[in-house]
Parts: structure tokens; C-alpha cells; sequence
């Protein structure tokens, strides 16, 4: 069977200290995932569950750069825990759901905050600020052979040398196993599927030239530059 055109190339991400790459699925993000962030974008994490949104897989890159993009002048940055599975399914439970685990990154949620205000006001979905090109800046995979599991450490993003954000994995409401196991209770995840696991406060605009650099305690760094 022919394809009416080329088929797209499949998305795959860089896996630290191999020739391997990790083939990319699906990528789904939780929102307000740190208290001190929720209450800076003036809402209450108590009485919240846990809500996602989703970015497309070509939203993630590795190139190190971070166009600006076009429709905005307020883009922010937003630091986070990258999750790539390597196993998935439905209604997996709390206790298991880090078997599904293949690594770990450092990642950028980049949003056009001001289209996402609009979209918030006239109670549209947020696909116009968070899901645009090269949204989703993104480090080398570790394997969670290396790494171990991610509950707490220093995670943190300095642009231009100047700290921004800064806080702690224990920090998260819903925790990394949690995280799993409530979205595969809406959806059946699967190999290859990236879950972006929220961001501390600290979250701000960038302009063109901007140098950002992510860290998280265990990960290699993310350096990346707005062009």
C-alpha cells in the first residue's frame, strides 16, 4: 500500500551515552502541578484534582534553540520533569505505574501567555498557546536504570545567568507515580508515550537572545537558546 504522500518522519529524542533514540508517541502535560505556581497564576491547588492538557510529539526538540514564535509578545518559560515511558495501559495502579518507566529528562513547557489568558477568558482550549512549534524544549532521555525514581531533588532554570525558577520534586502535588496512574484512567498510554510533569513558581517572560538553563538533581543539564 502506497501513501498518498511521505510519510511523516517519526519524532525520536537523543538517550544519553547511546546511539539509541527514544521514539516519541504522544505527549501529555499536567497543569499546576506546584502549589506555589498555582497560586501564582491566582488559583488554589486545594481544591483542584489534577487536569491535563496535551502538546504534539514535533512540539519536542533537542536542537538546544527555542524559536520565538509568532502571535505573542508574552512567552514564558516553564521548567519541568520530563517522564518517557516505556510500557503503558490502562487503569495502572499507583504501585506499578513506575515499571512503565523508561527515563527521564530535563524539558521546557514554552507558552504564549497571552494567547492562554485569552483562551482561559473565553473558555477555549489552550492548544494555541501550549502546542505551537518547538514548544517543548527537551534534554537527553536517562534511563531509569541510572537514574532511579524521581521524587525529590533540586529542579531549577536561570535565564541569562539570573535564577528564575527554583524548587523541589517533593514539591509536586501529584507525584510522578500519581501522575501515571490518573491519566491512564482517561486514556490508554502506551511505549513511547512523554508525560511533562508541572513547574515550580518562578515562571516569566523571554525575549530573543535569552540564554536558559534547566537543571535537575541527577539530569544532565538543558541549555537553550530563544532565537
Amino acid at each position: 500500500m502506497n501513501t498518498v504522500f511521505p510519510a511523516p518522519l517519526q519524532v525520536t529524542l537523543p538517550v544519553k551515552d547511546t546511539d539509541d533514540v527514544f521514539p516519541v508517541r504522544r505527549v501529555y502535560c499536567i497543569g499546576r502541578n506546584y502549589a506555589a505556581h498555582a497560586i501564582e497564576m491566582g488559583h488554589d491547588p486545594d481544591k483542584e484534582p489534577p487536569f491535563f492538557f496535551q502538546k504534539n510529539p514535533n512540539n519536542l526538540t533537542p536542537s538546544g534553540e527555542f524559536p520565538y514564535p509568532p502571535q505573542s509578545s508574552d512567552v514564558h518559560h516553564e521548567i519541568e520533569l520530563a517522564v518517557a515511558l516505556k510500557s503503558g495501559g490502562t487503569n495502572i495502579s499507583v504501585e506499578t505505574a513506575l515499571d512503565h518507566v523508561f527515563g527521564y529528562a530535563v524539558s521546557l513547557d514554552m507558552t504564549r501567555r497571552d494567547l492562554q489568558a485569552d483562551a482561559k477568558k473565553a473558555g477555549r482550549p489552550w492548544e494555541v498557546a501550549k502546542a505551537f512549534e518547538k514548544s517543548a524544549p527537551i534534554g537527553e532521555i536517562v534511563p531509569a536504570t541510572e537514574t532511579g525514581s524521581f521524587s525529590a531533588g533540586k529542579i531549577s532554570l536561570m535565564v541569562n545567568g539570573t535564577g528564575s525558577q527554583n524548587g523541589d520534586l517533593n514539591q509536586m502535588i501529584w507525584k510522578v507515580p500519581e501522575i501515571i496512574s490518573t491519566l491512564s484512567e482517561y486514556f490508554e498510554l502506551a511505549a513511547g508515550d512523554v508525560i511533562l510533569s508541572g513547574t515550580p513558581a518562578g515562571v516569566g517572560p523571554v525575549q530573543k537572545g535569552d540564554v536558559m538553563v534547566g537543571e535537575i538533581d541527577g539530569l544532565p543539564p538543558l541549555r537553550v537558546k530563544v532565537i
